[in-house]
């Protein structure tokens, strides 16, 4: 993978794919729409309607680009191709228990722009993700967490 590329998963290329339609074939439009309108009550200076709606597509547009370049650099990995190890890689469902507490949690290692802790799924870049991969199942982690250190076991590794 080169330094320009970024992994995703298939999962988050269709949600960012998804935007991107939304953005081009619904926002745009009604801003466009939006934009005509304001024009067509005159006095641009004065028109919050029309500066309004020109910061919408400001924003829009800049999101297109944002999501077209990532898009173009990322690297889609389909981690249920990829041979079962019980390693820890990008794409893998990890089950884990505290070793202090004994309390089970399970995290998705995903793309940057697919962490969602809520959801469980945590970035490739984030401190647990990094405790994470390369490890196999069985091995003790200990993740450095702002509330201090915390100890846990992999249980599972699961390609899904």
């Amino acid at each position: 993978m080169s330094a320009n590329q970024f992994p995703m998963t298939i999962t988050g290329e269709a949600a960012l794919r998804e935007e991107l339609q939304r953005l081009k074939s619904v926002d745009r439009p009604r801003i466009i729409q939006a934009i005509a309108e304001a024009r067509a009550h005159g006095d641009l200076k004065e028109n919050a309607e029309y500066h309004a709606a020109r910061d919408q597509q400001s924003f829009c547009e800049g999101r297109i680009q944002e999501l077209e370049g990532k898009l173009g650099n990322a690297r889609i990995i389909d981690v249920t191709k990829i041979p079962r190890t019980g390693k820890v890689i990008f794409g893998v469902t990890v089950d884990l228990i505290n070793c202090k507490t004994e309390e089970a949690v399970v995290y998705k290692i995903v793309g940057e722009d697919e962490a969602d802790v809520k959801q469980h799924r945590v970035s490739v870049t984030s401190p647990i993700a990094r405790a994470l991969i390369g490890k196999e199942v069985g091995d003790v982690v200990i993740v450095k967490a702002p509330n201090g250190d915390i100890e846990y076991e992999i249980e599972d590794v699961r390609h899904v």
